[in-house]
């Protein structure tokens, strides 16, 4: 049986495997096959009315920047090319007439409800958490946390580096620093609270004492469905909330001393220039060492802190995030930094 005709212009991506057999078995499909990060960023460069970048960390950066350059919508689900790179992600936006739409659910959340607005009227953008798993914790029994343990989220199916990072926090860290890069808001603006049944996925509060929510299942359909419709809103077959059913929505702060990424993200948000870039490589070569089983998992936090402390000291972390050769070389060293920082915990 021969296979069905392709579309035009369709490239199967591959990351790892055997290329050759993979593009053998493609033959006759109409179907190209590549691989590797250069092929991803061709797929990119490829005209496209919309597109949507979901790559995990900072290899999302490149793929998002070439699909901008062709001015139509980048949906945008990697939170880590506006912590690393904002400036420079909006500024390539602007000059091509592209659009950027938020795909994470908190920040889709706000732009909804910031639809109309006036941005001059906010006083503060609050994004929610989870809590993930290890809400409850203490001190002591986070000092034994696993990967699998970690990779254990509540409310979301997501994948397990996404999943790890929710479970430290390091993902509303990263969302944070979203928050500022993509809205403009001052850091003091900004704040997260706890929401463990993940209903409401962010508030924005006014200059009059008004808070508006935006309240939907924790499906990541809605927010991916908002942006393939978007500027109209289309059918998304999402589940209807029940809120008789739910009877109460629960808040509570979030807890500093046993999620320090979330005050390490601050710190970036003030310092801004490359500090994200910084902050995001060593948090992924943390990540990394705890799943091998290498690190704890409250070291974490430690590694990259003492990588922000370091790469301070050497006044590397104030040049703009306006060239993609800094950020890119800002991730490097990093990177490599971040390796001699966890050298000093064994």
């Amino acid at each position: 049986m021969n296979p069905a005709p392709a579309p035009d212009d369709v490239m199967a991506i591959f990351m790892h495997g055997d290329n050759d057999r993979q593009r053998d078995a493609l033959a006759g499909s109409g179907i190209e096959a590549a691989a590797g990060q250069a092929a991803i960023a061709e797929a990119a460069d490829r005209p496209a009315d919309w597109v949507m970048s979901a790559i995990v960390g900072a290899a999302g950066l490149v793929p998002g920047l070439h699909a901008l350059r062709h001015g139509g919508t980048l949906a945008l689900a990697n939170k880590e090319s506006l912590v690393t790179a904002g400036p420079l992600l909006m500024a390539t936006a602007k000059a091509h007439g592209a659009t950027i739409l938020p795909v994470d659910s908190e920040h889709s959340a706000v732009f909804q409800v910031l639809m109309g607005e006036d941005k001059a009227s906010v006083e503060r953008v609050i994004i929610t958490a989870s809590g993930g798993p290890f809400r409850r914790f203490t001190m002591e029994q986070m000092r034994t946390i696993t990967p699998s343990q970690a990779v254990a989220h509540p409310n979301w199916a997501m994948g397990q580096r996404i999943s790890i990072d929710s479970a430290s926090m390091f993902n509303k860290a990263l969302e944070l620093i979203e928050t500022r890069e993509f809205f403009g808001f001052e850091p003091r603006q900004i704040e997260v609270i706890v929401h463990p049944q993940s209903i409401i996925h962010a508030m924005v509060g006014f200059c009059d004492g008004g808070i508006m929510a935006h309240l939907g299942p924790a499906d990541m359909r809605h927010a991916i469905g908002f942006a393939l419709h978007w500027p109209r809103r289309g059918h998304v077959p999402v589940e209807r909330l029940d809120l008789a059913r739910l009877a109460a929505l629960n808040f509570e702060a979030p807890d500093a001393a046993r999620f320090p990424a979330l005050r390490l993200a601050r710190a970036v948000m003030e310092t801004r220039g490359l500090s994200g870039a910084a902050f995001n490589a060593a948090k992924e070569v943390a990540l990394d060492h705890f799943i091998a089983g290498r690190l704890p998992f409250l070291a974490m936090s430690e590694v990259v802190e003492d990588t922000l402390a370091r790469l301070s000291c050497q006044n590397s972390l104030q040049i703009a995030a306006t060239a993609l050769e800094d950020v890119l070389a800002m991730d490097h060293l990093a990177r490599k930094t971040a390796a001699q920082a966890l050298e000093a915990t064994q």
